[in-house]
């Protein structure tokens, strides 16, 4: 026998042995108990210790987890509106607010889209302010016309103001169009639903 073969089967009793002491640890590894996982390597803070909002903490100062935010903070994406839902506050968003949208195709089509999804259920597609929920008597009065003479020589500060924090019965919607959207809304109106009609 030569040195190779004696190798070759040295390496293959070897190999037999592994194979044996690997198998016979298959069955040895199957936990019974199904709730448990085993061991974990690294998990990656899959198990967080995190408090839940309005629990208890221990930790912070006033004793909750959930903290008022820092003074002075702002959460994304949300401008500050500055003016009252006043007479005097309506006046002075007239005079100060100034729409920085350009009046181009593309603004008074966004602004037509959001005015057809926010608006024309009360003012109506035409701006009459006989929207369906009016028309079906949902609406307990009238709401404007947006299209009088009246309604387009407002300055767009007025629009923007009532549109953010609404007016009589009409509500706010300072958190469901964007502040962008709200001046293509007014462009909308004030270009081009008031031309058809």
């Amino acid at each position: 026998m030569t040195f190779t073969m004696m190798m070759r089967k040295k390496l293959m009793q070897n190999l037999v042995i592994s194979l044996i002491i690997v198998l016979s640890q298959i069955p040895i590894s199957c936990d019974t108990n199904r709730n448990s996982r085993g061991y974990e390597y690294f998990p990656d803070m899959v198990y967080s210790r995190a408090y839940e909002t309005y629990a208890p903490n221990p930790v912070l100062p006033n004793g909750m987890t959930a903290q008022p935010p820092v003074k002075g903070t702002i959460p994304v994406n949300m401008v500050p509106y500055q003016y009252p839902k006043t007479p005097e506050g309506l006046r002075l968003a007239g005079l100060e607010l100034i729409n920085p949208v350009e009046p181009n195709e593309e603004n008074i089509a966004r602004g037509k889209f959001e005015y057809n999804v926010f608006c024309a259920n009360c003012h109506g597609i035409d701006g009459r302010g006989d929207g369906n929920l009016y028309a079906n008597g949902k609406y307990p009065s009238e709401p404007p016309s947006l299209i009088t003479e009246d309604m387009l020589s407002r300055p767009d500060g007025e629009f923007f103001h009532i549109i953010t924090l609404g007016s009589a019965i009409m509500g706010p919607f300072a958190s469901l169009i964007r502040s962008e959207d709200k001046w293509k809304v007014i462009l909308y109106i004030k270009k081009d639903l008031s031309g058809k009609n």
